[in-house]
């Protein structure tokens, strides 16, 4: 009791989170964080992996056109990524509104995509790093941080629907 609670005559009463709650709270942190980082993994199959059969697969539909096979690639990554994540990863969060849902879904990705860029063209340009190994760690660091605020504007804006226990 402090000092001021003395003077008042008031018992402040805290309840300790028992250990247990507190160790099944950091265990769905940890199996939704591994969900996560699941669906992103596949989305970024996805994403390299249609890219690569636009450009140089049987037919090179858009060998010449790398920027439009591009866009198509992350179009499809996105959507793979918002049903992995609304439908797994997210699936107690999710709403009944999935037109908000895709569309902030999208926003963020999109504002999320730019980080790597931004990265890439700082250790680049700013900072004259110019070697393959440079120009991948600004691209990897970039992603990370993509990655996270991701994570955080998916549960904070995305997912917002009430936590139901199962």
């Amino acid at each position: 009791m402090s000092a001021s609670d003395r003077l008042t005559d008031r018992v402040v009463v805290t309840t300790p989170v028992a250990p247990a709650a507190r160790t099944a709270a950091l265990r769905a942190r940890a199996y939704e964080l591994g969900r996560f980082l699941s669906v992103g993994g596949l989305a970024f199959v996805v994403d390299l992996g249609l890219f690569n059969l636009l450009r140089f697969g049987p037919g090179q539909v858009l060998e010449h056109k790398p920027l439009t096979a591009n866009v198509i690639a992350i179009v499809a990554a996105t959507l793979v990524s918002w049903l992995g994540n609304r439908h797994w990863t997210f699936s107690r969060q999710r709403t009944d509104e999935r037109v908000r849902e895709l569309t902030v879904f999208a926003a963020i990705n999109i504002v999320c995509a730019v980080i790597p860029v931004l990265t890439l063209a700082f250790s680049h340009y700013a900072l004259d790093l110019t070697t393959p190994l440079a120009d991948n760690v600004a691209k990897v660091l970039g992603i990370a941080i993509g990655t996270v605020l991701r994570y955080l504007g998916y549960k904070r804006w995305v997912f917002t629907g009430l936590r139901t226990s199962v």
